[in-house]
């Protein structure tokens, strides 16, 4: 099984194993928001942080804009490091003011996007084939031995599935969802549930992360 296999392979038995996920929570100018909310935290914080700026009427770009700095750290407190986000959220949102398609250089420009969270809001919002990366792929494609490199490179890993899977925005998308979902629920940091894993039959098991 080359690559290319392995990655579907690990694709239709996730898919198989939990169905589809339908990420990402939202839709507009919300999953921008969510993007940067969910930095360092869980999505239930988010969720309550967004309800938040829900019920005093400022998931806008106007709004977003406008509210005082302070109002805006009480309504996204909820997700954490919330002085920081609210600068982080207004600086994205001066962006996508002045860009309605922004590059992907665009949003990293912007101090405090990195690059899970620029390809997070270009393939959830702008509809963009960026595959999102993050730690819970580095952990499964290493076991896998999908990714055998010592140190979590993004560009590395994410260039790695675009080169031997089709770039398709939908199954960008669920692939990642899917990652995410067996990262939690069976594929954990410390305590993997191996004998639970629909991977079984491909997985290396290198490491134990």
């Amino acid at each position: 099984m080359d690559l290319s296999e392995k990655l579907q392979f690990t694709y239709q038995k996730l898919l198989e194993f939990y169905g589809r996920q339908n990420w990402w929570p939202g839709e507009g100018i919300e999953i921008a928001i969510g993007a940067v909310l969910t930095q360092q935290t869980s999505w239930n914080n988010v969720e309550i942080a967004l309800n938040n700026l829900r019920k005093a009427n400022c998931l806008s770009i106007k709004c977003l804009q406008s509210i005082e700095l302070s109002k805006l750290e009480e309504l996204i407190r909820p997700s954490g490091y919330y002085r920081l986000k609210a600068i982080r959220l207004r600086n994205l949102i001066n962006l996508l003011a002045e860009k309605t398609k922004p590059t992907r250089e665009e949003l990293l420009s912007v101090k405090g996007i990195g690059f899970e969270t620029a390809d997070s809001i270009l393939n959830y919002l702008f509809e963009k084939p960026f595959f999102v990366v993050d730690a819970y792929t580095f952990r499964i494609f290493k076991r896998l031995g999908i990714y055998n490199k010592e140190k979590f490179d993004y560009n590395e890993l994410q260039k790695l599935v675009s080169q031997n899977i089709p770039e398709d925005v939908e199954l960008y998308k669920e692939l990642h969802a899917l990652l995410v979902k067996h990262a939690k629920e069976t594929c954990s940091k410390k305590s993997p549930k191996c004998d639970k894993c629909p991977l079984n039959d491909i997985c290396e098991k290198l490491v134990v992360y």
